[in-house]
């Protein structure tokens, strides 16, 4: 059994802190276009209507909801997360959109998923793989639960290239974005997030490590000039 180190349990309680917090904050600092880059992703995953899926870091479930919305009604969705503060704000949106009987939720970190081998069509995290603390470990485990041919689909924030777009970004994602995120919700908890993404792998880079982790191939397409990048890998 996995347990939990002390990077995780520190990444467990801050998420539980700015959970009440979290969703609006996320439609604030995105300016919305959080939503579009989760669908961007859902449609990587595979089947196109239905299937079995895996939603890694699920937080509040915004992920694993859009996965119902894009597959339908036979499509049925395991959130897993560490936070289960963050988890049952996500079990009261799926009851209030319908899905609650779609959507099931377990308390696990990715580095220990308590699934089969080859139980999902696809599996996917948005915005989570930072937080894993053992990262090469999570893409095995979430390449281990997806069956052959399926699809692991990662969407995670990038640094945008170019002078003035970069440096302009830059400046708001480590000077702004702390301070817009203090003033309604834990600041250190947004000035965390900078500091992940700044020092996470460059996108040839991490598509390296899904292929060591049991991706055949891996595509990557960056999303709004860099600022997110989307890796689809076929398991």
């Amino acid at each position: 059994m996995y347990r939990l180190d002390d990077r995780n349990r520190a990444i467990e309680e801050m998420f539980s802190d700015i959970a009440p917090r979290y969703d609006f904050l996320n439609r604030l600092l995105s300016l919305g276009a959080d939503r579009r880059w989760r669908r961007e992703a859902v449609s990587e995953m595979v089947p196109a209507a239905g299937g079995r899926h895996l939603d890694v870091a699920t937080g509040t479930a915004d992920m694993a909801l859009e996965i119902v919305r894009q597959k339908g009604p036979a499509a049925a969705v395991a959130g897993a997360d560490i936070s289960v503060e963050m988890m049952r704000i996500g079990r009261e949106k799926c009851r209030r959109a319908g899905a609650g009987e779609r959507v099931s939720f377990v308390r696990a970190p990715g580095e220990a998923l308590p699934f089969r081998d080859g139980a999902f069509d696809s599996a996917c995290v948005a915005f989570g793989i930072r937080n894993v603390a053992d990262r090469e470990r999570g893409l095995r485990e979430m390449c281990r639960v997806v069956r052959p041919d399926g699809r692991v689909v990662v969407l995670e924030f990038g640094t945008p290239r170019g002078v003035f777009f970069g440096t302009l970004y830059r400046f708001y994602f480590t000077r702004v974005l702390p301070r817009i995120g203090g003033l309604f919700s834990r600041r250190s908890a947004y000035a965390y997030l900078p500091e992940s993404v700044l020092s996470f792998p460059p996108p040839q880079a991490f598509a390296d490590m899904m292929r060591a982790a049991g991706c055949a191939s891996v595509e990557i397409r960056p999303l709004t000039f860099g600022i997110v990048t989307l890796y689809a890998g076929t398991r």
